[in-house]
């Protein structure tokens, strides 16, 4: 087309190519002497030019989904020798309201009445003649309306029967726009409509006419009756734009202006919808094939989405979409998917069963992008997760998901999540299922006595288990993250006092000096992952207490890993529990500082004595309200021990008069030097044992009982240490009779011929497993310091308040305790204050208290 002088470039006609629905969205005339789509071929104009067809007929979607009475296209004219011979310029793409303008020139051989000039410049750039007065519009030939009629309904017959129209489209076009000058629009429009409703009511027939099956799974006969409703759905479609390009200027005038006419397109649509879509027979035949169609895609079959894509693309433009078939399509899924679901949770374990639902899910996404209306896409999902998902919610977890958790399967787990986020109520019902994993599996851990060994590290390892599967499957969280503490904290509380008893003797083994599994840094981590387990028990105090005992133990005997570790787990407890809870254990360190000052000025003061001996003496001086309470144990030393002993006392109380130093002997050691025949070696051993070696300096045998009176060590504590000189792995004395176990008739002779590889060499002495009593009585003192708390918070809060009701008085003291208290104690507690005067009960109510001053 000649594009510069403002006309459109027009497009080649092509026949049908595509089943879908023609593209009806560009506004454009006729095109001279176009051969319709469908004909066989093309014929020329009277100027030689080559025949133009219908624009955008053949490619495309024709109607959009959510618009039933969408513009179809126009079809271009050729263009003529010369402007002044065109009746028209060219439809142009402006917009008026929801429907293109057209723009016409006023070049009419017959002329137009001056209501029906637009008054726009010509496209052309040249000024426009005056229009027409009545008087000077030249009078229709007579007959000239049923001759126009007949032309024009011999047109549409020809296309509505898809043979070649032998007049003229431009011609057909100008006699359109000629009665419609001359107000025959009104009867043009009827005559038009009543020639298109025979045309439609006509094609009802050969569905009638159709032979429907009895059964609805004939898929044969459903199949090519859908494709014979599509292929009249489409040559409508086709046939109908071609009518509209010719009757375009009723459209654009006439129709528009009387808002309550259809467009010429709408018309169409109307049309098949009354007459063809909504009988009975034909729409229920349709739908029954498309949902079979769906049908038998769900079970795997290949079938052809093209035409269930146009076809329910039509059931949307003639709006029959959601009543006619989106509700019976529903009802069918649900039934579908209800079945599905009670039968393959029957026969599937639940990762297969999970895999299942996510491609089922997968596949109805699919099938809504591809021929399903969008609209249908939420209710479709939803039910789809309604049926396969929300009816199986506490099922599908009760069946597989502790199976899930105990494997550690992070994609199926991934999965469930996923899944369960998909419907009302799916997480919170996972939330449960999830704390009750970890209580169940956390308690297995906890109460079982045979699994106090390894309780703490499997807490640690159970701990990164669940943090792993938060992390990666459930998205960190928040709510399985909180969850995930609450439950940790109720079952590691189930067996009150041994978590924190177990969590403190942990934390030795990896501070203790010989623990080379880890690396500084790796310590670090371990000590965090330890704090994180330290946080959920309540007994924090039996720790501090059994935490206490050890880090003496590491201190004294010098059996701690690193100083520096030590110190970063102290200071992790400050942070964790306050300055209150770490104060004697930061006294510890700092006795241990002090002793070192101590013992550079005692050092000095050895060098001014007249006889300093041969004995390097070491003593530690402890604050007794720091340590843990050891009993103390009366020893025979040898004399050169009383002696340095006396001069370390007058020392020590020469500088801090008004003290008094008790000494333990049970945490004491020594480097001891001896001659065997191999030559020199050197013993870190105890004081006890470095009490039986000396015996060996005043004869070469002993008996049990020789030992024991000598040394004054008790009885058992004498035994052990025997055991470790005379039956380990360094045997510096010989038993006789040989055995592990010492009696009470042994004798122990020196070793001479002893030999090791080693110069130094560390007899450890056997540890005595701490007993029950031992346990009973650490537990113990954690139970007296509780009821020291306990009163010393009672008379706190009686003291400010003077007055106050049991009730209250109980809320405020389980605010300030900081560990677990039961309502018997605490009234215990009560009682014995009020025995001992701190407080008093009313007369009048007894349930009230009040403060003693």
């Amino acid at each position: 087309g000649r594009t510069g002088r403002g006309y459109p470039r027009s497009r080649r006609a092509s026949t049908r190519t595509s089943p879908t629905t023609p593209s009806p969205n560009t506004d454009q005339p006729p095109s001279h002497g176009a051969a319709q789509s469908g004909t066989s071929g093309s014929h020329q104009d009277t100027s030689g030019s080559t025949s133009r067809g219908t624009s955008g007929a053949s490619t495309g979607r024709s109607i959009t989904r959510d618009t039933a009475a969408t513009t179809p296209p126009l079809v271009f004219p050729a263009p003529s020798a010369s402007w002044e011979a065109w009746p028209f310029a060219a439809a142009l793409p402006s917009r008026v309201g929801s429907r293109p303008a057209l723009w016409l020139c006023r070049r009419a051989p017959l002329g137009r009445a001056e209501e029906d000039g637009c008054g726009e410049p010509c496209p052309s750039g040249r000024p426009q003649p005056p229009p027409c007065s009545p008087a000077e519009r030249p009078k229709l030939p007579d007959n000239y309306t049923q001759d126009t009629w007949r032309k024009l309904h011999e047109a549409v017959a020809a296309i509505q029967s898809s043979t070649s129209i032998k007049y003229n489209l431009e011609e057909l076009y100008q006699a359109v726009e000629n009665l419609c000058s001359y107000k025959v629009s009104a009867t043009l429009y009827k005559q038009l409509r009543q020639v298109c409703e025979d045309h439609v009511k006509a094609q009802i027939l050969q569905f009638r006419e159709y032979p429907f099956p009895v059964c609805c799974t004939d898929s044969l006969d459903s199949l090519l009756f859908l494709k014979k409703i599509n292929k009249c759905w489409q040559d409508h479609c086709r046939q109908m734009i071609m009518i509209r390009s010719i009757f375009l200027f009723l459209d654009r005038t006439y129709v528009l202006q009387n808002s309550m006419l259809p467009s010429i397109w709408d018309m169409g649509l109307e049309l098949f919808r009354n007459h063809v879509i909504s009988d009975k027979q034909v729409q229920n035949k349709t739908i029954d094939g498309i949902l079979l169609l769906i049908e038998r895609e769900r079970s795997g079959e290949a079938v052809d989405r093209s035409l269930l894509r146009s076809l329910l693309s039509m059931l949307s433009d003639l709006q029959v979409y959601k009543e006619s078939f989106e509700q019976r399509f529903l009802e069918e899924t649900n039934c579908l998917y209800a079945a599905e679901g009670q039968r393959l949770m029957q026969e599937r374990e639940v990762p297969e069963y999970l895999h299942h639902v996510s491609k089922r899910l997968e596949e109805e996404g699919d099938r809504v992008i591809t021929y399903l209306d969008h609209s249908t896409q939420k209710p479709l999902i939803a039910c789809v997760e309604k049926q396969l998902l929300g009816e199986h919610l506490t099922a599908i977890l009760q069946k597989g998901l502790d199976n899930l958790l105990d494997e550690n399967r992070i994609s199926d787990l991934t999965q469930t999540y996923q899944l369960f986020s998909r419907v009302k109520g799916g997480q919170q019902i996972l939330l449960q299922h999830w704390s009750e994993y970890i209580k169940n599996f956390g308690t297995t851990i906890v109460v079982n006595p045979e699994k106090d060994k390894d309780m703490v590290q499997e807490l640690l390892d159970f701990k990164d288990k669940v943090d792993h599967i938060i992390e990666v499957c459930f998205q960190k969280n928040e709510k399985f993250i909180n969850l995930m503490k609450e439950s940790f904290e109720t079952f590691i509380n189930k067996r009150p006092n041994k978590p924190a008893e177990l969590i403190a003797k942990y934390v030795d083994s990896k501070l203790r000096a010989g623990n080379k599994e880890a690396t500084d840094e790796e310590l670090e981590r371990i000590l965090d992952k330890i704090m994180i387990i330290f946080r959920f028990i309540h007994g924090k105090d039996v720790f501090e207490a059994f935490y206490k005992k050890d880090l003496a133990k590491r201190l004294l005997v010098g059996k701690s890993a690193s100083v520096d570790a030590e110190k970063s787990m102290l200071s992790k407890l400050k942070h964790e529990c306050g300055a209150a809870f770490t104060s004697k254990l930061e006294g510890m360190f700092k006795d241990m500082e002090l002793s070192k000052d101590v013992m550079v000025q005692f050092k000095q003061y050895m060098q001014n004595q007249s006889d300093p001996g041969n004995i390097d003496l070491t003593v530690n001086i402890l604050t007794m309200g720091y340590w843990p309470t050891y009993t103390p144990m009366e020893v025979h030393l040898n004399s050169e021990m009383i002696k340095l002993q006396e001069v370390f006392k007058t020392f020590y109380l020469g500088k801090h008069s008004g003290r008094k130093l008790q000494w333990q002997t049970t945490l004491g050691h020594a480097v001891l030097k001896a001659e065997f025949k191999e030559g020199k070696k050197e013993f870190q051993v105890s004081l006890f044992q470095t009490l039986v070696l000396l015996m060996f300096n005043e004869g070469d045998e002993f008996s049990f009982e020789e030992i024991k009176m000598a040394t004054g060590i008790e009885d058992s504590e004498l035994r052990r240490t025997l055991q470790s000189l005379a039956c380990g792995k360094a045997r510096v004395l010989i038993k006789n009779p040989k055995g592990k176990d010492v009696e009470d008739g042994d004798k122990f002779i020196f070793n001479g011929d002893f030999k090791h590889k080693l110069f130094r060499i560390k007899i450890n002495q056997i540890q005595m497993k701490e007993t029950v009593e031992e346990q009973v009585s650490t537990t113990e003192r954690v139970f007296q310091d509780r009821q020291y708390q306990i009163d010393a918070a009672i008379v706190r809060i009686m003291k400010m308040r003077k007055t106050l009701g049991h009730n209250l008085l109980v809320s405020e003291l389980y605010n300030q305790l900081k560990f677990p208290v039961k309502p018997g104690d605490l009234k215990k507690r009560i009682e014995s204050l009020i025995d001992r005067d701190y407080m008093e009960r009313d007369k009048d109510n007894p349930n009230q208290y009040h403060y003693v001053a």
